[in-house]
C-alpha cells in the first residue's frame, strides 16, 4: 500500500508503543473492514484499538456469537445456500466503495475466495488474512494456499507460524488500561482453575486426575458469558490451560493479566523464538498430561512462588499482548500492503 498508506510514526524501533498511525495518502482516515467472524472476541478488540488511533474501522460478521456478540454490523443471514451468497454479496457491494483494507479473519472471506481476491485487485483494495490459531493447525500448504492471495498474512506465535512461514507474527492483545491485577491468594488449599472450550482438545481429564492427587481445589469453568467467567478467573491462584495444542491462547493471556501463574503445554522452539524476538522470558510453567501433577505441586504448596510467577505473567502481558503494541505492529503491516 506504498501508494495509499504512510504512517506518522517515527521508526519502530525508535517510537513509544501506541504512538503509530495510519492515513491515506490524502490526509484522510484509512478505512478497515475487519470480517467475517469475531472468533474469542479477537477482532472487535482489533476494531476498537484501530479506532483509538484514528483508523475508520468496522467489524463486519456473518451472525453474531453468543458468548461474542459484539459487532459493528450483523449480517444476520438466513435461508439456503443461494439466500446466504445473496446477503454476502451484497455487503460486499456496500463495503468495496468504503474501504480501503480488508481485513479477513479465521481464513474466511465475505465471499468464495475464488472471486474474493480477483475482485479486490480489480478494485485495488488491500487484505490482509488473519488467523487465530485452530483454523491453521494441522492443515497443509495446499489448504491453507488461498491465503497466500491477500497482500498479507498474520498468525497470532511462533508456534503457529510453521504452518505459515511468510507470516506476520502478530501476538492476540488485550486492553490493559482498566485491567487491575487480582494476584494469587495465600489460602492453604489454592484454587486451581481449568476453563475449556473442548475438554478433549484441552485434555480435562488429565487436568482432573492431577489436582485431585494435590491438596488443592479445582474449578472448572464452562459454557459462560465472557464476563461472567472472568469474575472466576479472578478468584484463582493457579491457572491451567492446555495440554495438546503446544502454545496458550487468549484465556492464558487473560489470567496472566490478572497475574495469575498459569501452566500449559508448550512447544520449545516456539518459546525460544518468541523469547529471541521479544527480548524476554515466557514465564509460563509448561507441563505435559504426564508431568502435570509434579509441575503443579510447587506451586500448590508455596503461595510466593504463585505470586512471583503471577508478577512474571504481568510484565509479559504488558510486553509481548497489550493491546497498544499489538495495533502498533498491525499498522506497520498495513503499511507495507
Amino acid at each position: 500500500m506504498s501508494q495509499l498508506l504512510h504512517s506518522d510514526a517515527d521508526d519502530e524501533g525508535e517510537r513509544e508503543p501506541g504512538t503509530a498511525r495510519a492515513l491515506t495518502r490524502s490526509g484522510r482516515p484509512l478505512r478497515v473492514t475487519l470480517c467475517p467472524v469475531n472468533t474469542a472476541g479477537v477482532p472487535w478488540t482489533l476494531a476498537q484499538a484501530l479506532r483509538r488511533r484514528g483508523v475508520d474501522a468496522k467489524l463486519v460478521v456473518f451472525e453474531r456469537y453468543g458468548l461474542h456478540p459484539e459487532a459493528d454490523v450483523s449480517l444476520d443471514r438466513s435461508g439456503g445456500f443461494a439466500r446466504r451468497q445473496a446477503t454476502q454479496w451484497a455487503a460486499l457491494a456496500r463495503l468495496l466503495p468504503r474501504t480501503d483494507v480488508f481485513h479477513f479473519i479465521f481464513g474466511l472471506t465475505l465471499v468464495p475466495q475464488s472471486l474474493q481476491f480477483p475482485i479486490l485487485r480489480t478494485t485495488r483494495r488491500k487484505s490482509v488474512m488473519h488467523y487465530l490459531g485452530s483454523d491453521i493447525r494441522g492443515k497443509t500448504p495446499e489448504e491453507l494456499a488461498s491465503g497466500k492471495k491477500a497482500g498479507a498474512e498474520i498468525v497470532g506465535s511462533y508456534d503457529a507460524i510453521r504452518w505459515v512461514p511468510e507470516a506476520s507474527v502478530i501476538p492476540p492483545g488485550i486492553d490493559l488500561r482498566n485491567l487491575v491485577p487480582a494476584p494469587p491468594s495465600d489460602r492453604a488449599r489454592p484454587v486451581v482453575l481449568h476453563a475449556p472450550s473442548s475438554r478433549d482438545r484441552k485434555g480435562t481429564e488429565h487436568v482432573i486426575a492431577a489436582v485431585e492427587g494435590l491438596d488443592a481445589d479445582l474449578e472448572i469453568v464452562e459454557g459462560l458469558h465472557h464476563e461472567e467467567a472472568f469474575e472466576r478467573f479472578r478468584n484463582a491462584d493457579i491457572v491451567v490451560d492446555q495440554l495438546n495444542a503446544g502454545w496458550y491462547g487468549l484465556f492464558a493471556i487473560e489470567c496472566m493479566a490478572l497475574g495469575k501463574p498459569v501452566v500449559t503445554f508448550l512447544h520449545e522452539d516456539a518459546v525460544r523464538r518468541t523469547e529471541e524476538a521479544f527480548g524476554t522470558t515466557v514465564p509460563i510453567v509448561s507441563a505435559t498430561a504426564e508431568t502435570l501433577r509434579e509441575k503443579l505441586r510447587p506451586l500448590v504448596a508455596d503461595a510466593a512462588e504463585r505470586r512471583r510467577l503471577g508478577e512474571a505473567s504481568r510484565a509479559y502481558v504488558e510486553l509481548v499482548h497489550d493491546q497498544e503494541r499489538v495495533t502498533d505492529r498491525l499498522l506497520d503491516v498495513y503499511a507495507r500492503l
